[in-house]
C-alpha cells in the first residue's frame, strides 16, 4: 500500500510559522486603511511581495528541507541500527508468523548463523511452536540451546503504533504487527540457585518402630548387642550422605543432611528401611524403622515442624515406611510390612479414661462414621453409644444412607420402649444438635471429607477420633483426643477394648453386642486378615455379653441378586500382568453394589497367584474402586495414586468424570508407572 507521507507537529507549526505572521500583517493592514490610506497601500504592497517572496522560498527550498530530514533520519538510524547491532544482549525481530527479520550480532553468535538469516524461529527453537506464537502483548518461554537455558521474552509491536510515536510522519492505513523478541542466558544464575538448593538442609527423625517387641524377642545378653547393630548401621548410612545423626532416645534419632543428599536417598527409594530388616542376631522379629523428613519451610524450625509431621504421619500410616513432607506436598516411601500388634493395652486405657471425662464434660454426644457406612463404622458408633448411657448422656448416631448391608444392623433397634426416636439421625438433624456443649466421637475414619457430616466438624467445638485406617495427608486437625492404632483389625475391635477400660460397669445388651461383632467379621473378612490375640480377646468379650453368632451369620447373607452379581463380577474379572485380578461389578437392580464389590474383591484373592485385587462399581455417578490384598502387595499406596486410602490390605478410592472401562485404564496405568518407579 502507498503511503502518503505529511510532515506534522512541531517541525509542520515552525514551516508555517511566516505564513501566519503574514495573515496576521494582512488583519492590521485592514485596520490601518480605517487610519490613513497611503499609509495601508504601502503596507499591502509590501504584503504583496512578501507572500510572492515566501511562497517562491518555500516551494524552492521544500525539497530541500525533506532531503536534509531524511539525511539526518537516515543517520540518526543508522547509529540506532548499529547500536543494535552491537547489543550485548541477543535481539531479533520476526513478523507476526515467526519468520525473523533482523537479527543482532549477539543473536548470531548464540544461535551460530550468518548476517540474514531469514527463516523461522521455529526452526532455531523447536520449543517455539506456531502456536505460542499467537499471544496478546507479551510472553515468556523457558527454551533450552545447546546445553544452555534461556528465557525468551517477547514483545508485540504494532505498526499503527510506530507510526503514530513518529514526530516527522503522519499514520495513515498502517496494519499488522512485529514480534520484538530478547533472549537472556539463565544458565549460570539457574546453576547457582541449584547449588544453593542442594546445600540447603533437612531434618528428619528416625524411630524404631517395634523396639521394645524387638528385644523381648531376643536374649536377654544380646540385647545391647541387636541395638549396637542397628545403630551403627543407621550411622554409617546417614553419614555417608555427609549427614549428622544424633540419638536421642533409647528409639528416636535426629538427622540433618543436604536436600542433595535427600534426593540419593529418593533415588533408591529409602533403602535402609530394607537395610535395617536386615540385622538379625537370633530376634524373632525383625526391627523396622520409620522416617520423618521435612524440608523447603521457611526456615530450620519450620523444617522441623515438617519433619515431626511427617513421623508423626509414618507412624500413623503403620510404620515401616518414610514420609518427606514439604510445603507443597507429601511424598511416601515403603510401608511394606504389616504393623505388628502391640502386646500392652496401656494405651487403650488411657484413651479409655480421657474418652470418658471429655464425654462427662458435655450434655449430649453425636457419633458418626463415613458415607455409605459399613457394618464396623455402625458397630463402632453402637459401642459409643453404650459408653454415653453408661456415662448418663444422651447419644445420638448420624446416618443418612442407610445401606443393605448395614439396615439388618439399624432394625435391631427399632424398639421404641428400649430406644428413643432420635437415637439414629440424619445431618441436618445432627447440625441442629451441635453447639459447644456436644462432643463428636468419629469412628472408621480419619479423614474429614468422607464423613457423613464434614460440617459437623467445624460446628462441634469437642471432637474424638477412633480409627483404624492408616492415616493419610488429609487429618482432622481439630481433634481433643485421637485414637488411631492401624493395626487394629477394626473399629469395632478398638471400642470393644475402650468398653472394657471405662471405670464403671458398661452394660452392653445382645444385640449392640452383635453389632459390635459383626463389624469385626466383615473387616477381618471372618477372622481371617489381620486378627491379633487382641482381636479374638475383644471377640471373647462381646461373645460374654451376649453377640450370637448365628444371628451374626443370618444377618451377613447376601440376597439372590447381590449373589448373582458377585459371581458375574469374579467371573469377568480380567488378570493383568499374571497378578493383579480387575473386574467390573454390575450395580443395576442393586441397593448397596459397593459393598457387593468390596465381597467381591476379597473373593478374587482366592485364585492362586494373585497378589491384589480391584472391583469397579458404578454408584451415585462416581466410581468406587475396591481393593484387596493378601501380604505381598500395599494396596493403600496404590489407591493414594488415585485420591483413596486405606490400609495395607484394605483400601479403595473414587473416581469422577469416568466410566468403568476409563477406570480400569487408570487402574493398569497407575500399576504399570508404579511398577517402573519400583514403588510396587
Amino acid at each position: 500500500m502507498k503511503q502518503r507521507i505529511k510532515l506534522k507537529g512541531r517541525l509542520k507549526a515552525y514551516l508555517q510559522t511566516s505564513f501566519v505572521l503574514g495573515g496576521i500583517l494582512a488583519l492590521i493592514n485592514v485596520a490601518v486603511y480605517f487610519l490613513d490610506i497611503k499609509s495601508g497601500l504601502v503596507i499591502t504592497a509590501f504584503l504583496a511581495v512578501y507572500f510572492c517572496a515566501m511562497l517562491i522560498l518555500f516551494y524552492h527550498n521544500k525539497p530541500i528541507i525533506m532531503n536534509e530530514f531524511v539525511s539526518f533520519a537516515a543517520q540518526y538510524g543508522q547509529i540506532q541500527r548499529k547500536l543494535l547491532r552491537d547489543l550485548e544482549l541477543p535481539h531479533v525481530l520476526m513478523d507476526d508468523s515467526g519468520k525473523i527479520i533482523w537479527t543482532n550480532q549477539a543473536f548470531e553468535e548464540v544461535v551460530h548463523k550468518e548476517k540474514g538469516y531469514r527463516k523461522s524461529i521455529t526452526s532455531l527453537f523447536p520449543t517455539i511452536t506456531k502456536e505460542k506464537l499467537v499471544f496478546d502483548q507479551c510472553m515468556d518461554i523457558q527454551l533450552t540451546y545447546e546445553a544452555r537455558d534461556y528465557i525468551m521474552k517477547m514483545k508485540k509491536v504494532a505498526l499503527d503504533d510506530v507510526m503514530e510515536r513518529s514526530d516527522v510522519f503522519e499514520k495513515d492505513g498502517f496494519e499488522g504487527y512485529f514480534i520484538a523478541a530478547y533472549l537472556f542466558d539463565e544458565t549460570e544464575l539457574k546453576r547457582a540457585k541449584s547449588e544453593i538448593e542442594e546445600q540447603s538442609l533437612t531434618v528428619g527423625f528416625i524411630y524404631l518402630d517395634n523396639y521394645d517387641e524387638a528385644l523381648q524377642s531376643v536374649e536377654e545378653v544380646r540385647r545391647s548387642l541387636l541395638i549396637a547393630l542397628i545403630d551403627r548401621k543407621i550411622n554409617k548410612y546417614v553419614s555417608s550422605l555427609d549427614g549428622i545423626v544424633r540419638k536421642i532416645e533409647k528409639d528416636k534419632y535426629f538427622v540433618i543432611m543436604k536436600k542433595k543428599s535427600l534426593m540419593q536417598i529418593k533415588e533408591t527409594r529409602f533403602e535402609l528401611l530394607e537395610d535395617v530388616k536386615t540385622v538379625n542376631i537370633g530376634n524373632e522379629m525383625a526391627v523396622t524403622i520409620s522416617i520423618g523428613i521435612g524440608l523447603d519451610g521457611a526456615g530450620y524450625i519450620q523444617n522441623c515442624e515438617y519433619a515431626r509431621t511427617a513421623i508423626d504421619l509414618a507412624l500413623g500410616r503403620g510404620g515401616d515406611q518414610a514420609v518427606v513432607k514439604s510445603p507443597q506436598s507429601i511424598l511416601y516411601y515403603g510401608g511394606k510390612s504389616q504393623q505388628v500388634e502391640k502386646n500392652t493395652r496401656v494405651k487403650a486405657r488411657v484413651k479409655a479414661h480421657a474418652l470418658k471425662e471429655i464425654i462427662l464434660s458435655k450434655d449430649r454426644v453425636l457419633v458418626m462414621g463415613h458415607r455409605l457406612g459399613d457394618m464396623d463404622s455402625f458397630g463402632a458408633a453402637v459401642g459409643i453409644s453404650c459408653i454415653a448411657r453408661a456415662l448418663e448422656r444422651k447419644c445420638h448416631i448420624v446416618i443418612n444412607d442407610v445401606t443393605t448391608s448395614v439396615k439388618p444392623l439399624i432394625d435391631l433397634f427399632d424398639d421404641k420402649n428400649v430406644y428413643d426416636d432420635d437415637f439414629i439421625i440424619n445431618s441436618s438433624q445432627a447440625m441442629e444438635l451441635a453447639g459447644n456443649n456436644t462432643v463428636l466421637v468419629i469412628v472408621d475414619v480419619n479423614r474429614p471429607s468422607i464423613t457423613e457430616c464434614p460440617e459437623l466438624i467445624k460446628e462441634c467445638k469437642t471432637v474424638v477420633v477412633l480409627d483404624h485406617h492408616r492415616q493419610s495427608a488429609e487429618v482432622i486437625d481439630s481433634a481433643v483426643l485421637s485414637y488411631v492404632e492401624p493395626y487394629a483389625s477394626s473399629a469395632c475391635e478398638m471400642v470393644a477394648e475402650v468398653l472394657q477400660y471405662v471405670d464403671g460397669p458398661v452394660k452392653v445388651r445382645a444385640n449392640e453386642a452383635d453389632c459390635l461383632y459383626s463389624g469385626m467379621i466383615i473387616d477381618t473378612n471372618n477372622f481371617t486378615a489381620k486378627t491379633g490375640v487382641r482381636t479374638f480377646e475383644a471377640a471373647a468379650y462381646l461373645r460374654r455379653c451376649g453377640a450370637d453368632v448365628t444371628r451374626v451369620r443370618k444377618m451377613l447373607r447376601d440376597d439372590a441378586k447381590e449373589y448373582k452379581a458377585k459371581a458375574e463380577t469374579i467371573g469377568k474379572a480380567e488378570i493383568y500382568k499374571n497378578a493383579y485380578a480387575i473386574s467390573i461389578c454390575p450395580s443395576e437392580g442393586l441397593e448397596s453394589p459397593t459393598v457387593v464389590g468390596a465381597q467381591a474383591a476379597n473373593e478374587l484373592l482366592n485364585i492362586n497367584g494373585i497378589k491384589a485385587s480391584f472391583v469397579i462399581t458404578k454408584y451415585q455417578n462416581q466410581i468406587y474402586i475396591s481393593a484387596r490384598s493378601i501380604d505381598e502387595l500395599n494396596v493403600q499406596i496404590i489407591m493414594e495414586r488415585l485420591g483413596g486410602g486405606g490400609h495395607m490390605n484394605i483400601a479403595g478410592a473414587q473416581l469422577s468424570n469416568v466410566n468403568e472401562t476409563q477406570a480400569m485404564d487408570v487402574i493398569k496405568d497407575t500399576l504399570n508407572t508404579m511398577l517402573q518407579e519400583g514403588a510396587i
